[in-house]
């Protein structure tokens, strides 16, 4: 009876639509067999998703939608599907390439940056990911690709562009590949409190949305000591502030203990890696309310196929000493009860496979709700986008996936979305 009343009640408003005059504004119905209330982690049998233009307006069930009056709408039936708010993802490159690292990334010039981003953009949005913050790329692309997808040009998620990375000179965040004869400085390299202050001033002149800094030397970076401090308290105090003064977060790319401990004291938003994180500095987070992006993937990806990709050498002995411990500090931040970003560096590792992180952070502590949460609410949390994004309820955006099976169950289904809506706008089902 409860079946024949839902296919009744889906005539009469697909009936009324046929004659009705355009409305205003369209008003969108999902039927949604399994939604996930990612606050609760409750599974809601027969939800109703209520969505004018490109916010939800309601979630209601059966009962709720046969007292309501019938009106132009478009039926999306998702009844036998696990329906999910869109993922984020705190930590990707959109316009980096996977297979060109090393010497390999002098052969690409910024424009080709950007159109890889395009293509990049594409993939992560048909994966599922609806939103993203993308920390750092060559000459304000990202700022561009932001543009172009919130214009309608190119499909892509929402984007929250840090622009050119602030660094030291021959840091992490410069261009250090070259001899002195051919020398090439990073846009975001800086010196000193005064000259940080004014690459932040900088950057957010030219569009960007969040200000990233180099806090420690990395992996992938030529000639840097992966666990070494780069700026002095003075200079990430200069940063944090001038950006916090102009309204932005700040992100800081750290792997050792000291660099995360003084920028945790300078008071950022977020430490990107985390990779060498003390029990100390775990706490220091936890007080200080700053999350940790952890990348717990893509040390498999580099270790496996980044030979191949041009990482150099240097780079992947570095990886090999970082991979491990950095899933051992995930695991103890986890238990700590830390907030945690769902952050995977995409761009080092193909865009697209942004999904593949969730099982690695369930296998390294988290529940299958808290990988989920850590990609919806808490993100959401860290963008600053709370009241927009991370959950399906009223007054959000309506950025919605689906997908076959259950993610509580088999976390692994969130790699395979079948169903994504950002913004209103469907760009996948299971048929495309």
């Amino acid at each position: 009876m409860r079946k024949i009343a839902l296919l009744g009640l889906m005539s009469l408003f697909i009936a009324t639509s046929s004659f009705a005059d355009d409305a205003a504004e369209k008003t969108t119905v999902i039927h949604a067999g399994h939604m996930l209330d990612v606050e609760s982690g409750e599974i809601l049998k027969d939800r109703f998703i209520i969505i004018d233009d490109n916010i939800i307006r309601d979630v209601v069930t059966l009962s709720d939608m046969e007292d309501m009056e019938p009106e132009d709408v478009e039926f999306i039936d998702l009844s036998d599907m696990y329906v999910l708010p869109g993922l984020s993802d705190s930590h990707v490159h959109l316009t980096g390439d996977a297979h060109v690292h090393g010497y390999k990334r002098l052969t690409r010039s910024t424009p080709r940056a950007a159109i890889t981003g395009v293509r990049n953009a594409k993939r992560t949005l048909m994966a599922g990911f609806t939103t993203v913050r993308n920390v750092g790329a060559p000459g304000f692309a990202d700022v561009d690709l932001m543009e172009a997808i919130e214009d309608g040009d190119v499909p892509g998620p929402r984007i929250i562009p840090a622009g050119r990375s602030i660094g030291i000179t021959g840091g992490h965040c410069d261009n250090n590949l070259l001899p002195y004869e051919n020398r090439k400085t990073a846009g975001g390299v800086a010196d000193g409190p005064w000259a940080v202050r004014a690459k932040v001033r900088e950057n957010k002149k030219f569009g960007a949305k969040v200000i990233k800094f180099c806090g420690t030397g990395g992996v992938l970076s030529k000639g840097t000591k992966v666990g070494a401090q780069q700026f002095s308290f003075e200079e990430m105090k200069a940063i944090v502030d001038e950006a916090h003064q102009l309204g932005l977060k700040v992100a800081v790319h750290a792997h050792g203990e000291e660099g995360i401990d003084t920028a945790i004291k300078a008071g950022v938003d977020s430490v990107e890696h985390s990779s060498f994180i003390s029990d100390a500095g775990i706490s220091a987070a936890k007080a200080n309310g700053t999350y940790l992006s952890m990348d717990v993937y893509v040390s498999d990806y580099i270790l496996s196929e980044g030979e191949a990709a041009g990482i150099l050498q240097e780079s992947l002995e570095k990886e090999r000493t970082v991979g491990r411990k950095q899933r051992e500090r995930f695991k103890a931040a986890v238990k700590a009860g830390a907030k945690m970003a769902f952050g995977t560096d995409a761009g080092v590792y193909p865009h697209g496979d942004n999904g593949k992180q969730f099982a690695f952070m369930v296998k390294w502590g988290m529940t299958p709700l808290q990988a989920i949460q850590a990609s919806t609410i808490e993100n959401a949390q860290l963008f600053g986008l709370e009241e927009s994004i991370g959950s399906l309820e009223s007054g959000k955006m309506a950025d919605i996936i689906a997908v076959s099976g259950d993610p509580l169950q088999e976390i692994a289904q969130l790699e395979d979305v079948d169903f994504v809506m950002k913004n209103g706008e469907v760009f996948k089902t299971d048929s495309n």
